[in-house]
């Protein structure tokens, strides 16, 4: 059954292997959340359940969260380095995404790009309970996985754990979202596009690359931005990429010694 651009089913693991009334729940609202197939589990291996359905990607409710298993890993809900960083502003070290996107107590922002959640994440615990982060993801999986855990995993701490709940994740397309939105109606845009080249090779990522809009931005999205926002738009890529130049972002700023930057247009 096909969701987007990518063939799905949903399913939950052997009965024995901790399988609870709460993964048969969850799989049951997550199937018809996506409209794909709830299928029993049964004896069969999730490699098994993927060639028999003839799908792309299998989402399995384990331990009260989602898992898409795909040819080249499992993507599942974790807040990577998130907790350090939270940690460090804590501490008053600050954070170069904080610092690109200008980001205070009370600020509105619209993430296009959710990926695994982690700047969300960070963006969510900058802005505090007076602010709002709305964080975009164009393909249903990602967004149904890291949505979930958002929702539902466990934070290191209270900080961490109340800025993850505070986040509303849609499915959407960026450019189609901002089309759609009211001039000035954010205080920043913020667009983490996927790289053509990883920086780092791990299931997890190789996953998430299997599934994620491998598009790149374009004109009229960074033109809808600059129209949505009231004080930034801000792009992260690599450090020497041309996209920034492509897109009209002049300066640029991020870690000295950092593989990645931040482009920044001030409204």
């Amino acid at each position: 059954m096909r969701t987007g651009e990518i063939s799905a089913i949903v399913t939950t693991v052997r009965r024995g292997q901790r399988y609870t009334e709460a993964n048969r729940a969850l799989a049951a609202r997550t199937a018809q959340q996506l409209g794909i197939p709830n299928v029993p589990r049964g004896s069969d291996s999730l490699e098994e359940l993927r060639a028999a359905y003839g799908v792309d990607a299998v989402l399995v409710a384990r331990r009260g969260l989602l898992t898409a298993v795909t040819s080249e890993g499992e993507l599942f809900f974790h807040p990577g380095m998130a907790h350090l960083r939270i940690k460090n502003l804590l501490l008053g070290h600050g954070d170069h995404l904080v610092s690109a996107l200008g980001l205070t107590e009370g600020m509105h922002v619209l993430d296009g790009t959710l990926g695994t959640g982690a700047d969300a994440i960070v963006e969510s615990f900058a802005v505090g309970e007076r602010g709002t982060v709305t964080a975009l993801e164009a393909n249903p999986l990602i967004a149904a996985v890291i949505a979930d855990g958002l929702a539902h995993a466990t934070g290191d701490n209270y900080e961490m754990h109340a800025a993850m709940r505070r986040i509303s994740v849609h499915h959407a397309d960026a450019l189609s979202f901002l089309r759609d939105a009211k001039d000035r109606s954010v205080d920043v845009v913020y667009f983490d596009p996927m790289f053509r080249r990883p920086l780092h090779e791990s299931a997890g990522m190789n996953a998430l690359r299997t599934l994620a809009d491998m598009r790149a931005l374009t004109e009229e999205t960074i033109a809808e931005a600059c129209r949505v926002a009231r004080r930034r738009v801000v792009m992260k890529e690599r450090q020497g990429s041309k996209e920034f130049e492509r897109l009209g972002f002049t300066r640029i700023t991020g870690g000295k010694y950092s593989r990645i930057a931040y482009g920044v247009m001030e409204l």
